[in-house]
């Protein structure tokens, strides 16, 4: 069993604590129930024999550093002599501390920070439901009806969900009063080979997730390729403003940096760093705004991103978003290239419990690393791998995993031509989620590899 950490303050009702201490002496929290968080994955050769979940960070070769800055990667092409690695600066270390946010009640739906974030155990009920939470009985977003035709005389448009009435101003239908779908309900995109989908599920007000994607080129001309996804956290103030900053953020400095020669690891670790600063920014809010809700968190979000060239696949995380790893070739076994930072993971690297069990527990979305202003420390997962074969990078958030959790199920659900039409692929999995419930935002971004040139894409 691990060493229980040392904790400045109960993750549970943030109360100081005193060296040594077992138990919380304000609400007796047991101490010992938060471990150390698990290590990075290190850089792997992904040869069809992947190691298998669970397997312990020691039995894995060592992470190499990011290379030392001014040493190109790769050799500078002909047309850009002068390109050299960015290798930015490390951000400087924080305080060693440990902290848990909880994102979202043991049902599923988001939580009440002022219930969820200090009585994790307790059962809130529907009446404590914030008004963004409310469920709403919205028609399934995967429908793809005709576009809201202008009503007769009016130059108004016709309810999504009852054909009939007229929409206002404001967005509500004046027969039904429904809620009409916003710019974020639901979003698709593609760029060259790549392509995502976010849809605010069945069950949301609005669509917390955001996903950024892109291609450019190394110095040499070789194809790289770009996803960044990000899930707002639920019991923070702008959510959805969280995660659009720090997708926004991270997919330009990573755009921006790999042309330059920087090593995609050092990109990736720098565009993670890019995008907590966007994020903290959000939190200088005028004064008023604070005293509206001073019982909210500051503005937060999670985020994993891939980068992929022609022979390396880099990811990099922070929370409990996540990527896998699916071969074309589907006799070889599929992978999960993350680990999460969240109560359930530490719990499982510690030992403690099994994977069943801990995603069973009410505790077990309780994450333990985000983007934001009131985060304990920022800590960038980066892990590099060099797969072997063709595949299919799945980078998602909790709303899609949590109907595909492990790596051989995502593998099922992913069609087998998803390297060659991925925007459909995408929407399949979307809509595997819904199926399932859709109690949360799902977005996915799907990334082929090896990358390859700009404008190859669904047919």
């Amino acid at each position: 069993m691990s060493q229980m950490p040392q904790l400045s303050a109960c993750p549970s009702c943030e109360e100081p604590l005193e060296s040594g201490d077992r138990f919380c002496g304000a609400c007796g929290y047991d101490l010992s129930a938060v471990p150390e968080r698990p290590q990075d994955n290190p850089t792997i050769t992904m040869n069809g024999s992947v190691p298998a979940q669970g397997t312990a960070a020691g039995e894995y070769p060592e992470r190499p550093s990011a290379p030392p800055a001014g040493a190109p990667w790769p050799a500078p092409g002909p047309a850009d002599p002068q390109a050299t690695a960015a290798g930015g600066p490390m951000p400087p270390e924080a305080p060693p501390a440990a902290g848990v946010r909880f994102d979202r009640r043991p049902d599923g739906h988001a939580a009440p920070p002022e219930t969820y974030q200090t009585q994790p155990d307790h059962q809130t009920q529907p009446d404590q439901m914030q008004p963004d939470e409310y469920l709403l009985q919205a028609p399934d977003p995967r429908v793809s009806a005709e576009p809201a035709a202008p009503v007769a005389g009016t130059g108004g448009k016709v309810c999504v969900a009852c054909r009939a009435g007229r929409v206002d101003d404001d967005g509500y239908c004046e027969n039904c009063g429904h809620a009409q779908p916003r710019e974020r309900d639901h979003m698709e995109q593609e760029s060259g080979p790549i392509a995502a989908v976010s849809d605010r599920g069945l069950r949301h007000h609005r669509n917390e997730d955001a996903f950024a994607i892109g291609t450019t080129a190394l110095p040499d001309g070789t194809p790289a390729s770009v996803a960044i996804v990000c899930d707002g956290v639920s019991s923070a103030t702008r959510p959805d403003d969280a995660s659009q900053a720090a997708s926004r953020a991270a997919s330009e400095a990573v755009l921006a940096a790999l042309p330059r020669g920087a090593h995609p690891q050092q990109a990736m670790h720098d565009a993670i760093v890019a995008a907590s600063r966007a994020v903290n920014s959000l939190a200088d809010e005028p004064a008023t705004a604070r005293e509206q809700a001073p019982h909210q968190n500051a503005p937060a979000c999670t985020i994993v991103g891939a980068v992929v060239t022609s022979g390396l696949l880099i990811v990099g995380w922070v929370g409990d978003s996540r990527a896998y790893w699916v071969p074309v070739d589907r006799s070889a076994p599929p992978a999960r290239l993350t680990e999460d930072d969240s109560w359930a993971a530490q719990m499982v690297a510690a030992g403690l419990m099994n994977e069943a069990e801990a995603y069973a527990d009410e505790r077990a979305h309780a994450i333990t690393g985000w983007l934001g202003a009131d985060a304990y420390e920022l800590e960038p997962h980066t892990a590099a791998f060099k797969p072997d074969r063709p595949g299919v990078v799945v980078v998602c958030t909790d709303g899609l995993w949590n109907y595909a959790e492990a790596a051989e199920e995502m593998a099922r659900v992913l069609p087998l031509d998803a390297a060659a039409h991925p925007l459909h692929s995408a929407r399949v999995l979307v809509g595997h989620a819904l199926d399932g419930g859709g109690h949360d935002n799902v977005t996915v971004a799907l990334v082929p590899f090896p990358a390859v040139p700009q404008g190859a894409g669904s047919a």
